[in-house]
């Protein structure tokens, strides 16, 4: 079998500068491979030693950013992590972020970025019942999503394409991206687009991941957050707050307590267990491994299931700690755009 990207320009040229303030001051922070799905393909993450802005380095292509989120059939999964994962987009957290936006009132129009499936409106209109929510995404999922009720509009492609934002321009009250920015190219972009589409006085809620957490220089690449190659950028706190300030935004709150998902021990002990075991068949080795190595990896991963609840078991001993420390691995910032 081939490689999924075999005939595609997978990558972008590698950058001397950083992405976010132009410095070319930047050191390493990790190189992996795809530590969940297998995908061939080596992957680096550099840090800017200035402004602290983090990012895939070279970047993925949109023709490869595709493929690495596409599902292909036959090719392993890590059920423990990809399970992790699914923490930051729960009931729980959807219900906090939309509790979050109370104290602003009840909006009439609210669009959600990156929405997905739309769990996230369908969640908070049980705290807005009179406020039309739209969706956003990338994928076909959130026509599907408006054929169930869980958007009254849905829009396909990306905030930054002129013929989606131009139409909804000034539509607004409330712009949500939630776990959105880190995968998108040009966060920044996004971004300015979200502001575009805000009323006068309308609020952006934001909720992404921490590159300073102290877990991910503790783990370094077995921290479940990084997701290489999903994730393009992670954007430090201040880098945020200084872009939307400078955009005529009032912050406010930066919070990091609401959103940190108790997830970090056990989705490193999840990765480097699965990738300490004889290596999965996929649809792109050109042997598929004997049998004795396919058994004997399956009994191993079930042997390994306790150690990885265990582990979670840590995380949530240690969440009320973590949440209101350097530990903390996200972040919720609430801007309100210029009258």
């Amino acid at each position: 079998a081939h490689a999924p990207h075999a005939s595609a320009r997978v990558h972008e040229p590698r950058r001397d500068d950083c992405p976010w303030c132009g410095s070319a001051r930047l050191r390493n922070r990790l190189r992996t491979g795809d530590l969940r799905q297998y995908k061939p393909g080596s992957f680096t993450v550099d840090e800017c030693r200035d402004c602290g802005h983090t990012f895939q380095n070279p970047r993925l292509t949109a023709e490869g950013l595709a493929l690495h989120h596409r599902a292909v059939r036959g090719a392993p999964r890590d059920p423990a992590s990809d399970g992790l994962l699914a923490l930051r987009a729960g009931r729980a957290r959807h219900r906090s972020a939309a509790r979050a936006m109370r104290r602003f009132g009840e909006p009439e129009s609210w669009l959600d970025v990156g929405t997905g499936h739309a769990r996230f409106p369908a969640t908070a209109r049980a705290f807005f019942p009179y406020t039309a929510f739209d969706g956003l995404d990338t994928t076909p999922r959130v026509v599907r999503a408006r054929s169930a009720d869980r958007v009254e509009e849905a829009h396909v492609g990306r905030l930054t394409d002129p013929r989606i934002a131009t139409p909804l321009r000034g539509r607004y009250d409330v712009v949500s991206m939630l776990h959105h920015l880190e995968g998108t190219p040009d966060p920044r972009a996004e971004l300015h687009a979200a502001l575009s589409v805000l009323r006068p006085g309308g609020h952006l809620l934001v909720e992404t991941l921490n590159p300073h957490s102290a877990f991910a220089a503790l783990l370094g690449r077995w921290w479940l957050a990084y997701d290489q190659p999903r994730h393009l950028h992670l954007i430090p706190p201040k880098n945020l707050r200084a872009e939307l300030e400078a955009a005529g935004c009032t912050i406010v709150t930066v919070d990091h307590r609401p959103t940190h998902v108790p997830h970090d021990l056990s989705g490193a002990l999840a990765l480097s267990l699965s990738h300490a075991l004889p290596a999965p068949d996929t649809p792109w080795r050109a042997i598929p491994p004997p049998p004795l190595h396919r058994h004997a990896r399956e009994a191993l991963l079930r042997a390994g299931i306790p150690l990885v609840a265990l582990a979670a078991t840590a995380d949530r001993l240690i969440a009320p700690v973590a949440r209101r420390t350097r530990f903390a691995n996200a972040y919720r910032l609430i801007a309100r755009a210029a009258p």
